[in-house]
């Protein structure tokens, strides 16, 4: 369900020419450049092509940078956090960084390989956005940030460990936080009491959306919104992508108002035609734009452990 981006940091997505170009480019400062090569293409082809990268754009002038196949695929190159601190001082103007542009075809989600990426944030003081897709050896331990505006994970099994560390940081800009948890099966150990310190309203105090999604134990991640402190100033709200049933809705429902929200995302969820428009008669008339779409059937199978729900992304 996961799809090659197509615009970051509000920029067109482009990718820079595998191979030698003759024909001109758009200015570096226009589009989010994405710098992938074919997996198997070796550290030379790579070395040659991400330098071939910052001295044609030119780096002072790129804006937005998006991280594909090959640098963070189970067989990959590694490295690339390494590469990008030592350019630091050529992407002097660096506000966007999305680590991990790669679909199922080139690799599965939970394969993904990644390591500290705050050493990324260290070198760019300016960094406004930082996505990461994949979490297999993901590191996150506590760092401070002036700059950061917006901190998404998309993952199939987030660590807790990522979790403390994030919540641990100190980020006094942050507007948007996206924490996708997954499934158990596939790394997520992520508990509500890990969650505690960001549902009490006691971290990020410019944050303006949150998102907790993704997860296995999303009518228990509802229940505990329903009444957490953080959600009075909140202008948007997701609990998407998971295992949302009527259970969970029902808790938001008989919770604290939403009314104050934009917008509330629960797409890809197992609610009941009843309960959707429960929600929706609760809140759209507010002027809440409630996202109901990608409604899941539940599976019959008397076997499955999981009551027959899924995340809409793990493996």
């Amino acid at each position: 369900m996961i799809d090659c981006v197509r615009h970051f940091h509000g920029l067109p997505a482009l990718t820079f020419p595998p191979f030698t170009h003759n024909g001109p480019l758009p200015a570096a400062d226009a589009a989010a450049w994405r710098v992938e090569l074919s997996e198997g293409d070796g550290d030379e082809a790579s070395d040659v092509y991400w330098e071939r990268f910052l001295t044609t754009m030119p780096a002072e002038d790129v804006r937005a940078l998006i991280i594909g196949n090959p640098w963070y695929t189970e067989h990959g190159l590694g490295g690339m956090t390494e590469g990008l601190v030592e350019a630091s001082s050529r992407l002097v103007n660096l506000e966007a960084l999305f680590l991990g542009d790669v679909v199922s075809e080139q690799c599965e989600l939970s394969w993904m390989a990644h390591s500290d990426v705050t050493p990324v944030l260290e070198a760019y003081p300016r960094l406004r956005e930082l996505s990461v897709r994949g979490s297999s050896g993901l590191k996150f331990p506590a760092v401070r940030h002036e700059s950061l505006r917006t901190l998404r994970f998309e993952c199939g099994g987030l660590p807790a460990e990522v979790v403390r560390g994030v919540l641990a940081s100190d980020l006094p800009a942050l507007e948007h936080l996206e924490l996708w948890l997954g499934d158990e099966y596939y790394g997520c150990d992520t508990t509500l009491e890990d969650l505690a310190p960001l549902l009490e309203g006691t971290r990020f105090p410019a944050l303006r959306h949150l998102g907790i999604q993704n997860s296995y134990f999303q009518d228990e991640i509802a229940a505990a919104v329903a009444h957490a402190p953080v959600v009075a100033r909140l202008e948007s709200l997701s609990l998407s992508l998971g295992t949302l049933g009527d259970v969970g809705a029902q808790a938001l429902l008989n919770g604290q108002p939403l009314t104050h929200l934009r917008a509330l995302d629960l797409h890809h969820h197992f609610l009941s035609d009843a309960m959707m428009l429960r929600v929706w008669e609760a809140l759209e008339p507010a002027g809440v734009r409630v996202d109901l779409s990608g409604r899941e059937d539940e599976d019959d199978d008397e076997d499955d452990e999981d009551g027959g729900r899924y995340v809409a992304a793990s493996e």
